[in-house]
């Protein structure tokens, strides 16, 4: 049996009782370590753009700092500066590519202002003014994001009047850091003004849970004439908001309205998405409602995203404790469905979906069978950089 499964064992069987942060310290270690040796410059490869400016790199090298965060390693922040480094130019400008294509503006995508994240954080650890500027840069895009009637940001141009789910991960973590970082405490009324938008609006009563987009307008095929949402709860798109959710709050102050509002929204969220964990694997399910159906199955990304927001949430009590005690059966699903090792030392993490939209070209309808047909790869950096954030929690949980 490999090192790797014996750890994974551990967990299952044991649990608190022998040390699951341990564990948990050495099963992030081995996937960090593995990332970094299969993408050394942080240059990921995906379907559609490899080594090309996107928020699947950003949540890579979002679970790399978690890690960094946690064990100091200079090797790792020296990871993710290479990375960044990419992009950046000596002068403070974004290029999208190697080949030095400048940054696409006119597409107004909020999935383009996901790896501010990791330009911020560059920037706090070098104060070197050129991530600033490409920081503030960001930000001057997100000031010009079209927006619904409601004031809720449209996913991108080519979807008007659409709010996703995914949009408050990719925008909304890295306002509440620039607001900290160049002092513009004014920026987490709209900050909370998305979150709550979502949270009133694409809640599903009948679960508790939020669908994955809203057509403000109701006139796209897939949205309800009524609410104008989409048909089904995707379960990494709920993940992403709530990722968002507890990480907004590193940010925003104590005394700050807006905190206590977000604070309450977790706390009625999170019971619902524990509901809906599965009891035999401790997982959740690509379609989270719908465990069981016919060609669901459980999704890697997603288990981490979850798993991630009730350990955070239980550790800075914003959650009840017993929270916690969903996260470690998470934390223990994921190990024993989607982690196994390699012969080269490396580990491969499988069970990650790989897209999952509205409309667009070819059509996608939201339903049941769109998300369960998309397809399903290994070592996907989104997920690993989920896996990442949620082992760096479970190290912490006591």
């Amino acid at each position: 049996m490999t090192m790797l499964k014996v750890i994974c064992v551990a967990v299952l069987v044991c649990g608190t009782a022998c040390g699951q942060a341990p564990a948990a310290l050495k099963a992030n270690e081995a996937m960090a370590s593995s990332a970094m040796k299969r993408w050394p410059t942080g240059a990921i490869r995906t379907t559609n753009a490899p080594g090309h400016w996107g928020y699947e790199e950003g949540v890579l090298l979002d679970g790399i700092a978690a890690e960094w965060h946690r064990t100091g390693d200079r090797a790792q922040f020296d990871y993710i500066k290479t990375a960044i480094d990419k992009y950046v130019t000596k002068d403070g400008a974004i290029q999208m590519d190697a080949l030095g294509r400048a940054f696409t503006t006119d597409e107004h995508q909020l999935d383009n202002i996901e790896l501010g994240r990791t330009i911020l954080l560059v920037f706090r650890e070098t104060k070197d003014e050129r991530y600033a500027k490409a920081a503030k840069f960001l930000i001057g895009q997100l000031a010009v994001q079209p927006r619904a009637e409601n004031g809720g940001y449209w996913h991108k141009t080519i979807y008007p009047n659409q709010m996703w789910l995914d949009g408050a991960f990719m925008a909304e973590p890295f306002r509440a850091e620039h607001a900290v970082a160049f002092h513009q405490p004014g920026d987490f009324d709209d900050i909370a003004k998305q979150f709550l938008l979502m949270y009133d609006h694409m809640r599903d009563p009948a679960t508790g849970l939020l669908k994955h987009g809203w057509d403000v307008s109701k006139q796209m095929p897939w949205a309800d004439k009524e609410t104008g949402l989409s048909p089904e709860i995707w379960a990494r798109a709920l993940g992403w908001y709530c990722v968002a959710l507890v990480d907004v709050l590193d940010s925003i102050p104590q005394g700050n309205p807006n905190r206590a509002k977000l604070i309450g929204v977790l706390k009625h969220l999170m019971p619902a998405v524990e509901k809906y964990q599965d009891p035999a694997t401790g997982l959740w399910w690509q379609v989270m409602d719908k465990g069981g159906m016919k060609g669901n199955y459980a999704e890697a990304s997603a288990s981490a995203m979850f798993t991630y927001t009730l350990a955070k949430g239980a550790r800075k009590a914003y959650l009840p404790k017993d929270a916690a005690a969903s996260a470690r059966k998470g934390w223990a699903g994921i190990q024993s469905k989607f982690v196994t090792a390699n012969p080269d030392g490396t580990v491969t993490l499988t069970g990650t979906v790989k897209v999952g939209g509205l409309g667009g070209k070819p059509y996608r309808s939201g339903k049941y069978d769109y998300y369960i047909g998309e397809k399903v790869g290994d070592n996907d950096a989104k997920g690993i950089g989920a896996y990442l954030m949620a082992g760096s929690e479970m190290a912490q949980i006591r």
